[in-house]
């Protein structure tokens, strides 16, 4: 289980005073993806045009390139504007699978400045039903941390 309060420490201080968002996003998804056997496949997909998201930095196999807000997980989380928690990816009507190893899934939203949302944090597990609240949680502030000010 990762320490999110040593862990975001380290991230704050890795990230202080940077402001270009990719450069944020290729920090934040190296160190997450190394601080948990849990974290298959760990990145950002950035919005780039109106209900479309991108893939931005990441650590792990293979992404999917492209993917609308209307489906799977990720585009649930920046349509929603909502965390989604998926314990089962196939048991989530629309999921895209990217890879065939992600057996749960937790996405994230990440906002900017003003509400503005910039991408979502796409974390996958090899592992079934591998985050829980406590996870949404922690990762939910930390994005708010490092984009927040943005």
């Amino acid at each position: 289980m990762t320490d999110y309060t040593e862990l975001s420490a380290r991230i704050r201080a890795l990230t202080e005073g940077e402001t270009d968002e990719v450069a944020l996003m290729a920090t934040v998804a190296c160190e997450l993806h190394h601080a948990d056997a849990r974290f298959d496949w760990t990145g950002f997909y950035r919005v780039t045009g109106p209900e479309t998201l991108k893939i931005g930095p990441y650590q792990g196999g293979h992404g999917c390139l492209v993917i609308p807000f209307s489906r799977g997980v990720c585009g649930a989380a920046a349509r929603t504007r909502q965390t989604q928690l998926v314990p089962d990816v196939e048991a989530f009507a629309g999921h895209i699978a990217c890879s065939s190893s992600t057996r749960s899934e937790i996405v994230v939203p990440v906002f900017g400045a003003n509400d503005r949302l910039i991408g979502v944090l796409d974390i996958d597990s090899d592992r079934p039903d591998a985050f829980t609240e406590a996870d949404a949680e922690a990762l939910e502030g930390m994005m708010r941390d490092v984009f927040g000010r943005l």
